[in-house]
C-alpha cells in the first residue's frame, strides 16, 4: 500500500483539560509541506453505541430534548460504554434503559469517526431485533417513544425532525441496504 501523502505529523501533546467523559489536547502538528501548528483535539477514551430497532418492519426511536442545539429531536437509543463493557452489551442496555425494550439479536452495523477532523469518538452502530417491553424508559433520557414504518422514517429524515448525525446516518444506511 502506498503511503498516504496527506498524513500529518504529530511531534506532541498537551492535555487542556481531563475529565473522566472527555479530554481536549492541544497537538503540535506538522503538515505535507513542512508547516507546523497546534491542533485541538477532543479525545474520548470510551466508544459510544447505538441501536435501530426493528420490529414488524418498524423502527423505534426515542424523543427528547438536547440542550446543545436547543431542541428536541427523534433519536435511536444511544449511549456511551460503560467501563470495561463491551460495545454488544451496551447497547443492549442502552436500549432498554431509553426505551424499556429489551432486545434479543444484535448484528453489527458499522463502526463511524462522526467528527473524524477534530475528535477521537468512535461510534459504533447496531441492527436489533427481537424488542420485548421490559419496562418503562428513563424519563430523563427519553420524553417519548415512537414506533414507525420506513416511509415515515424517511419523511422524518427530510424535516429535519432527526437531528442527530449518527442516527441519521444509521437509519439512511439501514434504510439504502436492507429495504
Amino acid at each position: 500500500m502506498q503511503e498516504d501523502a496527506t498524513r500529518w505529523t504529530v511531534h506532541g501533546s498537551q492535555r487542556i483539560y481531563a475529565s473522566p467523559w472527555v479530554n481536549l489536547d492541544l497537538d503540535d502538528v506538522e503538515i505535507p509541506g513542512g508547516r507546523r501548528f497546534g491542533h485541538h483535539v477532543i479525545r474520548f477514551d470510551r466508544p459510544s453505541v447505538g441501536a435501530v430497532i426493528v420490529e414488524d418492519d418498524r423502527v423505534l426511536l426515542t424523543r427528547r430534548h438536547r440542550f446543545t442545539i436547543g431542541r428536541s429531536g427523534w433519536e435511536i437509543p444511544a449511549g456511551w460504554c460503560d467501563e470495561d463493557e463491551t460495545p454488544m452489551v451496551a447497547v443492549r442496555r442502552e436500549a432498554l434503559e431509553e426505551t424499556g425494550y429489551a432486545v434479543s439479536s444484535v448484528e453489527h452495523l458499522f463502526t463511524h469517526y462522526p467528527l473524524a477532523g477534530i475528535s477521537t469518538h468512535q461510534f459504533q452502530l447496531f441492527v436489533c431485533g427481537g424488542a420485548v417491553k421490559q419496562g418503562e424508559a428513563d424519563r430523563s433520557e427519553t420524553a417519548e417513544l415512537g414506533w414507525f414504518t420506513w416511509p415515515e422514517v424517511r419523511a422524518l429524515i427530510q424535516d429535519g425532525e432527526i437531528p442527530d448525525g449518527s442516527s441519521m446516518i444509521a437509519l439512511t444506511f439501514y434504510l439504502s441496504t436492507r429495504r
